[in-house]
């Protein structure tokens, strides 16, 4: 269809009086994703209940002035989630809908609310720390294991290191070096299942050291405080503010540790500040341990790269990474580097929680990072996120008035706040839920009060379903505000 026969058909002439659908209302180029987001937002929200017919798909692109084909596209994606049927004669029929769910407002101290969340079936996930699964450099990994696979002798395939296989801590070596400013010897290195289990062996070992209690950012990372928790330590909370954690309150809390994301900072995006940095430096100097979760330090569009803690301050600072966001979490490999003194400890907790990881995947990892590979698997996947990130900022611009966007120049999420709005950021999230949007409401990363607020992330999703998801969130937090009075139109950007 040309361009003028679009124009053309907005309008009454575009509409249909089943479910009040404009194909005005439609962005250029998502026609079809637009179409079945609306069906599966009446049936997320009972609108058309299981049991209702569909208009027939030539009735439905008549009035809509479109070609069959794009409503028989949009039918057919419904039918592979099993939300319709088609029955001959009979059209095509709503069978399941999904579930209501709530979002709860209090978070238990332990327990896997998170993951109860990342379960429940949605038609569009704007979940934080959810990288683009479809981007998985399967040719490049198959390619590296057969070369792996075919120099390996039997005795290989016999128990590993503990510590990782020798391979992998020579490349991360290399891999740290290169991106991340860090000299390191492969001795440093402990292979873990992602920086999940790095905190759970710190947590042991820090423990087992005297250590008690440990500071985290406010707001901060929910499944890492949880962690710590789990670990029989407990979390004292520090405010971040724009320049990054409070130094001056972290020397106030006791805390013989800290956990923080210096890098860009979960969720709020913020780059630790110089000044924080000699500040915090010089606590560790002072005795205290610095755990650094060097999170979404690749993934960076807006500005020039940070160097790690590690880097400044070897012996005071445990470092944590991983490949989870970068190729998939799924592969459950990351890095631990600590102090010598604690070196020992933490490779004696690996060694008695698996006998250390799959060694396979360590040795095709190792090749990827020695070959550059996994470079140009960074570049490209930078480039296209940093397309996804402008396609919701511009979204979230169009759609959610009030908005204040918060941590864009870095990272696969934007925190977004509604200063002096009064609604709670779960109940938000719920309706989002109901209408088959997934996100995290802000207050589960947050234990000091604040205003409510959306941690949305946009690595996983293509451009439509970006503009799709967040024109949802608008329309759950019109639901929400009713007759009260509309936030200013519009969005302020804080890149951080």
């Amino acid at each position: 269809m040309s361009r003028s026969n679009e124009g053309a058909n907005k309008g009454s002439k575009s509409g249909s009086d089943f479910l009040q659908l404009d194909i005005g209302q439609a962005p250029p180029g998502g026609r079809t994703d637009w179409l079945a987001g609306r069906l599966r937002a009446a049936i997320a929200d009972g609108t058309l209940p299981v049991g209702s017919r569909l208009p027939a798909s030539r009735v439905l692109a008549a009035e809509l002035r479109v070609s069959r084909g794009l409503v028989t596209e949009a039918y057919q994606r419904l039918a592979e989630s099993g939300q319709v049927s088609g029955r001959g004669r009979g059209g095509t029929v709503v069978v399941a809908a999904p579930p209501p769910v709530a979002v709860p407002a209090a978070v238990p101290a332990r327990g896997g609310l998170v993951d109860a969340l990342r379960a429940v079936p949605c038609r569009i996930d704007l979940s934080p720390g959810v990288p683009d699964l479809t981007a998985f450099p399967r040719t490049a990994w198959l390619q590296a294991e057969r070369r792996v696979l075919a120099g390996l002798t039997p005795a290989d395939f016999g128990y590993g290191n503990p510590q990782g296989a020798p391979a992998l801590r020579e490349a991360v070596v290399g891999w740290l070096a290169r991106n991340r400013g860090i000299r390191a010897d492969p001795d440093e290195v402990v292979i873990v299942a992602g920086v999940a289990q790095a905190l759970g062996l710190l947590a042991q070992v820090l423990r087992e050291d005297g250590v008690r209690r440990v500071a985290v950012e406010d707001p901060g990372s929910l499944g890492a405080r949880q962690q710590l928790e789990y670990g029989r330590l407990e979390t004292v909370p520090v405010r971040v503010d724009e320049l990054g954690l409070d130094v001056a309150g972290l020397r106030a809390s006791g805390a013989g540790a800290v956990l923080l994301t210096p890098a860009h900072q979960f969720p709020t995006g913020v780059v630790l500040d110089g000044e924080r940095r000699r500040e915090l430096l010089g606590w560790a100097a002072d005795g205290g341990v610095v755990i650094e979760d060097d999170y979404d330090a690749e993934h960076r569009y807006d500005r020039a790269p940070v160097p790690a803690l590690r880097a400044l301050l070897p012996e005071g600072v445990c470092y944590a990474g991983s490949v989870s966001k970068l190729l998939a979490p799924a592969l459950r490999l990351g890095w631990l580097l600590v102090p010598p003194r604690l070196s020992e400890a933490v490779t004696a907790a690996k060694r008695y929680a698996d006998l250390g990881n799959p060694v396979l995947a360590q040795l095709v990892l190792a090749r990827l990072m020695d070959s550059g590979e996994l470079e140009r698997h960074l570049r490209f996947v930078r480039r296209r996120h940093r397309r996804r990130r402008d396609a919701m900022l511009r979204a979230v611009a169009d759609r959610l008035p009030g908005a204040r966007v918060h941590g864009a120049a870095a990272g696969l999420h934007l925190m977004v706040t509604f200063d002096g709005a009064d609604f709670e950021d779960t109940e938000l999230a719920s309706a989002a839920l109901a209408l088959g949007v997934k996100t995290h409401p802000l207050s589960w990363h947050r234990l000091a009060p604040g205003p409510p607020g959306l941690i949305l992330g946009y690595a996983a999703g293509s451009t439509g379903e970006i503009e799709e998801g967040v024109a949802t969130l608008g329309t759950a937090l019109r639901k929400i505000l009713g007759d009260r009075r509309q936030p200013r139109r519009g969005s302020r950007v804080v890149r951080g």
